[in-house]
């Protein structure tokens, strides 16, 4: 379809602007709200978007902001490999292809085209964490060494043909995978929030008329990318480097290098990554798509919020990832971690720019996934079932505020799984969810706390956790401290034994998995923290009294809470002497 020449008249470019992504926002609550998974419905780990006929993304909905590359590449890619000519209304095109734009096994991606008067238009697509997808462990996630472990690959497949599900493909999906009643009604559920996104977008055709939509959406790309030169010329010119490690692999203790360049100019923003380590063997490798997510979250965080998220947006995201290594990976090499690093490689693009824009950058935070599975037989059903969550953790502290608490962060933006809700539908009992004390990064901002969440079964399970951050914590800046290393234990209250990051194990009736998340770097020096705001802290049950004296140089006084100014500052002028 080509625009038509016309006069730009700005009320309708609102107007139509917003009624594109409300149709896509209006995808994500039919899906949320049609979906059996918790992971799904409750955790709302999905996101949706529009693309045009020339397969560039105009709108999109983020429940997670991790998608931000996941779409934009794998459903043109899709498309191509599919052949447009060979799809028809109705129709929906299903895939889950690492390699072809894809990240790990369980986003599937749904696309169906949208028609009006007989001629392509475009196309609606949503991207949902299944739960499960098979392979080697449930929820598909653990150390495997080639994606062919990992579960079922999707390449682009019809699901839906003339609006009726394809029964064989369907058939076929599912026997793959162990949480089939789920599985089944999430799909459903994507196919419901396409048709809600064909039939949004029919009506505001035919009230506008393709051409004059087709006209705004070509000045609505043109406008993103305006307004995204001019929010990036706003910031620091010239070349910013940093590194960072995962802290490693899952099969060795080596560490995962991850080096990043940003280079921001009048063509936009170069993210260079040569010198990332090769791929391995492991659960570490993050796809092209994945990499790219990361590097488009950067870029859209130091930019005014309202700036549209569209391929004008995308245009000025420039990256150099060669294949074969970390952050963009080639097969068969695993891809279910890949998360871990595309996360911590969000963190070190971030720092890079401390030192040009520090009232901007956060200290360290958690940067991991921190990817929990487990499954069994349902004692209470007889049938197999799977469970998929990701912890939360502490975000780091910024130049006038402490990083929040127990929260995910960077691009991921999932929910937390109520333990009511994980009660009912699964055979566990949450026996903790809360705080870890002392786990933030002291600063005179302090990083927030890492979670702590304790899981008892009564039946034989396969856990695994698949995750980071239990050798090198959250760094601080500007003099800030490093948050608490996470932990994962077995029976911790029993012959407590300590657990690798990237494990799979098997659990007997009786025992207990405890992960506890680590807490945000800190920014700025301890003993420059406001002795009142540490007070506030270990009032809260936050630091303790004595993390308190020893670390911020403040002296508590816990019989009447007050802070005891004298010998706080002699503490604290002691501490600047040594220095």
């Amino acid at each position: 379809m080509q625009p038509l020449k016309a006069t730009f008249d700005p009320i309708k470019f609102e107007v139509i602007r917003n009624a594109l992504v409300e149709a896509t926002e209006e995808m994500t609550i039919a899906l949320r709200r049609s979906a059996y998974s918790t992971n799904i419905k409750t955790r709302a780990d999905f996101s949706c978007a529009f693309f045009d006929s020339e397969l560039q993304p105009v709108a999109q909905a983020f429940t997670q902001p991790v998608h931000l590359g996941s779409l934009s590449e794998l459903v043109p890619r899709v498309i191509r490999e599919y052949g447009p000519e060979n799809i028809s209304p109705g129709d929906a095109i299903l895939s889950n292809d690492p390699y072809l734009g894809g990240v790990h096994l369980n986003d599937i991606t749904l696309i169906s085209p949208v028609y009006h008067n007989e001629e392509l238009f475009g196309y609606v697509a949503n991207l949902a964490h299944h739960v499960d997808v098979g392979g080697g462990a449930p929820a598909s996630i653990g150390a495997f060494r080639e994606v062919y472990q990992e579960g079922v690959i999707i390449p682009p497949v019809k699901l839906v043909q003339g609006g009726q599900i394809v029964s064989d493909i369907f058939r076929l999906i599912l026997a793959q995978i162990r949480s089939k009643r789920e599985t089944a009604g999430d799909f459903r559920a994507q196919v419901a929030a396409n048709t809600t996104g064909v039939r949004r977008l029919g009506a505001l055709l035919d009230r506008m008329g393709a051409e004059t939509i087709a006209f705004y959406i070509d000045q609505l790309l043109t406008y993103t990318e305006r307004r995204t030169r001019a929010e990036i010329a706003k910031l620091p010119q010239g070349a910013f480097t940093a590194d960072g490690y995962v802290d490693n692999d899952g099969f060795t203790d080596e560490p995962v290098h991850l080096v990043a360049k940003m280079v921001i100019d009048d063509d936009g923003v170069l993210f260079d990554l040569t010198g990332c380590d090769p791929q391995r063997r492991a659960p570490v490798n993050s796809t092209y798509a994945q990499t790219f997510s990361a590097c488009a979250y950067v870029l859209k965080s130091l930019i005014e919020p309202d700036v549209p998220v569209n391929a004008g947006f995308y245009r000025l995201v420039r990256i150099i990832a060669p294949e074969g290594t970390v952050v963009n990976c080639t097969p068969p090499a695993p891809v279910v971690g890949g998360w871990e690093t595309q996360v911590r490689l969000s963190d070190v693009l971030l720092k890079a720019l401390a030192s040009a824009i520090p009232d901007r950058i956060p200290a360290g935070t958690k940067a991991m996934m921190c990817q929990v599975g487990f499954g069994s037989i349902d004692p209470r059903t007889g049938e197999l079932y799977a469970f998929y969550e990701t912890l939360a953790g502490g975000y780091g502290g910024r130049a006038t505020r402490d990083g929040p608490d127990a929260v995910q962060t960077h691009g991921q933006n999932t929910e937390n799984a109520p333990i009511e809700e994980t009660e009912i539908n699964y055979p566990v009992r949450i026996l903790r969810y809360e705080l870890v004390d002392d786990s933030e990064g002291p600063g005179e901002q302090r990083g927030g706390l890492g979670l702590r969440r304790d899981y008892l079964f009564d039946h034989e399970v396969s856990f695994t956790i698949l995750a980071d951050r239990d050798r090198w914590g959250p760094w601080g800046l500007f003099d800030g401290l490093p948050g608490q290393v996470a932990r994962y234990v077995l029976n911790p209250d029993d012959e407590a034994a300590t657990l690798g990051s990237k494990v799979t194990v098997q659990l007997k009736p009786g025992d207990v998995i405890s992960l506890r998340t680590c807490g945000g770097g800190g920014y700025g020096p301890p003993e420059d923290r406001d002795a009142q705001r540490v007070l506030r802290d270990v009032r809260d049950g936050k630091v303790s009294p004595e993390r308190a004296r020893d670390v911020y140089k403040v002296v508590i006084n816990t019989v009447d809470w007050t802070v005891d100014a004298k010998e706080t500052a002699r503490l604290r002028s002691g501490q600047k002497q040594e220095n």
